[in-house]
């Protein structure tokens, strides 16, 4: 058996033992999130792509939580969100992209969170799919997290955030160059 060098995205067996039990305990605790869904074939599919695992591990690492939400009929494919129940933790105090980070003369933050999702292989939370998963919510009552920017929108310099107050999702903008403690960003990954 190839030994993993530590550049590979692949978990050890152990890794990714511990992980399908943290991800099927979750499963079967939100059955609500996919009423439709049977663990066993998401099993197959998840031990089928140990890229996908890597991706879930880094997710669930940084404080994401990741569940299933749905499943892509056309595409064939589940779909996980982050749900944990506030902006995940150690993905909070980025700013949104590159250009905002290097624009950031003084006190620039650690990372920039189309950089960090991209390096997780998970894209950044549409404004559709931020409220897709709060119907299973509420989700970040206290934080905040960045989603996708239209273009037009960002060359301007701004970029985009979302969170749940008063019942009602908000979308909110701010400088790109801008982070906070209270704002992360949540992931999609297709599996």
């Amino acid at each position: 058996m190839k030994k993993n060098t530590p550049n590979e995205k692949i978990l050890s067996v152990k890794q990714q033992e511990d992980l399908l039990r943290v991800l099927q305990a979750r499963f079967e605790k939100h059955r609500h999130r996919h009423p439709d869904l049977d663990w066993t074939s998401l099993q197959s599919k998840l031990e089928a792509t140990p890229e996908k695992l890597w991706s879930l591990n880094e997710m669930e690492k940084t404080g994401g939580e990741p569940d299933v939400v749905a499943f892509d009929e056309k595409n064939g494919e589940y779909l996980f969100f982050d749900c944990a129940a506030e902006s995940p933790s150690g993905r909070r105090s980025f700013c949104y992209d590159l250009e905002a980070l290097e624009s950031r003369k003084e006190h620039p933050p650690k990372n920039n969170v189309v950089d960090a999702a991209a390096a997780m292989g998970i894209a950044l939370l549409s404004e559709e799919q931020y409220r897709f998963l709060q119907q299973f919510g509420p989700f970040d009552t206290k934080t905040s997290s960045w989603i996708q920017t239209p273009t037009e929108i960002r060359k301007l310099g701004g970029a985009l955030f979302a969170d749940y107050r008063y019942g009602t999702v908000f979308i909110y903008h701010n400088g790109a160059s801008s982070y906070y403690a209270a704002r992360g960003f949540r992931g999609c990954l297709r599996v």
